[in-house]
């Protein structure tokens, strides 16, 4: 499974949720997380400057976003919520 998490530096909401997924791509093998600043690209700007933190699951070569988690989800909580968008044949 791999996750990409838009975000931004000084992003309190960013952050907090990068911390939770660093702790559940330890628990897993399989898990990978990539950390995109939007700051560092327009498009990626354009496409997220209001709706950060976004977090998207690679599939193949498509991006597919995942529904913002609440800020106050635990580990275990958002990581039990990830298994839902986890593909089959991961």
């Amino acid at each position: 499974m791999r996750l990409i998490l838009y975000g931004k530096p000084g992003c309190h909401l960013c952050e907090g949720l990068q911390e939770k997924l660093e702790q559940i791509v330890q628990m897993h093998q399989d898990a990978s997380l990539e950390v995109r600043d939007i700051t560092s690209r327009e498009d990626w700007w354009q496409n997220y400057q209001y709706e950060i933190p976004v977090l998207c699951l690679q599939v193949g070569d498509k991006e597919e976003q995942i529904p913002r988690p609440s800020p106050r989800a635990t580990v275990q909580q958002l990581e039990r919520s990830l298994q839902k968008y986890r593909p089959t044949n991961d």
